[in-house]
Formats: C-alpha cells, sequence, structure tokens
C-alpha cells in the first residue's frame, strides 16, 4: 500500500473498460471503491474482482444524467463513509452521427453524459471536499476533445472539449480550498466502444490506427488506469487544471 491508500474512490462507468480497469487500479492500492454504472451486472462483477484479489469495494446503480441521483449518491456516501477523497468521472458515450442527422435530442444526450454528468458529480462532491481541505475530481475527455476533429462525431468532440474547459475553471476556483482537478485524454484504446463498428473504428479500423500510432499498438485500458491513479496520487500533490494526453505518441507523431 501507499500513502494514498484508504481512500473513497468513486468511479463513473465503471462496469466495463476504462473504468473498471480503474477500479482494479484503486482497489490494488488498498483504496475502497465506489463502482458506479447503469451496466449492474457489469458493475457488480467488477466489485467481485477486487473483492476476490483482497480489496475493498461496493456497487451503486447510478445514472449521470440525473442530477437528483447524483447528490443521492453523494449524500449516502458520505453519510457512510464520511468522505469522498477522489472522484474520476470516466461514464462517456460516443455515437456517430452525420451533421445532416445530428438532432437537438442527439447532441443534447450527449453532453448529458459526457460534460454535465461530470459537472453534475462534481458540484455534488466539492462542498464536502471543500469542508476537509483536501479532494481529487480526475475527468476523462479524449484526444478528439483537445486536437482532433471526428468525422461524424462533432458533438462527441465538442463535449469532450468541453470537459477542457470544465477541469481549467474547476482547477482554478477550487485550488485554494485543496483540491486538484485534472483531465485525461485518452487516445485509441480497446475498449468495446472503441471495436464498435457502428459507432466507432471496428476491429479493421483499430488494426491500421495501430500502424500510424508511434508505440505501434493501441492502449489497454490500463494504460489509462495507472495514470489516473497517478494523477489522483500524492505525487501529482502540485499539479491541477493539466488535461494529458495518453496516446502512445499519437498527437506528437502525426504532422
Amino acid at each position: 500500500m501507499t500513502q494514498d491508500s484508504n481512500r473513497i474512490v468513486v468511479i463513473t462507468g465503471a462496469g466495463i473498460g476504462i473504468g473498471r480497469a480503474t477500479a482494479d487500479a484503486f482497489g490494488r492500492l488498498g483504496d475502497h471503491v465506489v463502482v458506479t454504472d447503469i451496466l449492474e451486472d457489469e458493475g457488480r462483477k467488477t466489485v467481485d474482482a477486487i473483492r476476490a484479489s483482497g480489496g475493498s469495494a461496493e456497487f451503486r446503480y447510478y445514472d449521470v444524467r440525473s442530477t437528483e441521483e447524483t447528490e443521492s449518491l453523494v449524500a449516502d456516501i458520505e453519510g457512510r463513509h464520511g468522505r469522498i477523497d477522489v472522484v474520476v468521472a470516466n461514464a462517456g458515450i460516443a455515437h456517430k452521427a452525420p451533421i445532416s442527422e445530428l438532432t437537438d435530442e442527439k447532441w443534447d444526450f450527449t453532453f448529458d453524459i459526457d460534460l454535465k454528468g461530470i459537472f453534475r458529480l462534481a458540484r455534488a462532491a466539492v462542498p464536502g471536499m471543500k469542508k476537509r481541505r483536501s479532494g481529487n475530481v480526475v475527468a476523462l475527455s479524449s484526444v478528439m476533445g483537445v486536437a482532433y476533429g471526428w468525422d461524424e462525431h462533432v458533438h462527441y468532440s465538442a463535449a469532450k472539449a468541453g470537459v477542457v474547459g470544465l477541469v481549467r475553471g474547476l482547477a482554478v476556483e477550487l485550488a485554494k480550498h485543496g483540491i486538484r482537478v485534472n483531465g485525461i485524454a485518452p487516445g485509441y484504446i480497446r475498449t468495446a466502444q472503441l471495436l464498435n463498428e457502428q459507432h466507432s473504428l471496428g476491429e479493421g479500423g483499430s488494426v491500421k490506427a495501430a500502424e500510424f500510432i508511434p508505440m505501434r499498438r493501441l492502449g489497454a485500458p490500463d494504460d489509462i488506469a495507472d495514470v489516473i491513479t497517478f494523477v489522483a496520487s500524492e505525487g501529482a500533490r502540485y499539479m491541477t487544471g493539466q488535461v494529458l494526453a495518453v496516446d502512445g505518441g499519437l498527437l506528437v507523431g502525426r504532422y
């Protein structure tokens, strides 16, 4: 265990992909992980895996689109555990839609999850963190939000770019209260979302993408999870307001 162990860590979208890998990583550090997702079976499997490895975890069904559920979740965790030390706002979606088919409803749905969902949870968790003058918020953006546009995903790119502004604004506002806020911008990571041919690259596109990534491979969820745990650790104590691209050299390798 490290000096950061035994924290209360809340992770959204922790049933699969990057969220699950992040939950596992915090569990190995000795933290108590509150696994949240709308995928109940997957979320409970994440908890079971952490416990089977000797870690501490619990599952809470949680839809990041609901302000009421957000406030209830935070109140319950703080009531039972006394605090929330780390929030990892990971839940997100990516649905392909050309501009001609991008309705108000599709736009709002993406923003409600990928951007406003992060804001809701941070807003609810910050008061308790302020009282303790301690806390970490880590928000998931994307290279498609910090550097690239994405064909037929303008709503996704816009929302993920919004995460960058949210991170910077919250970091400045909350630094004086002992709260750090940072973001992670993953590149091409081998997840179910990336391998979905309808809404993302699919298997074939992923193979092609790996060819022009300087490290010559797709990222794995663990590659992101380990950076998240570092950003939330004492080792990153003087870092706030940053959005780190974790992409195998993708951004610096494309000209």
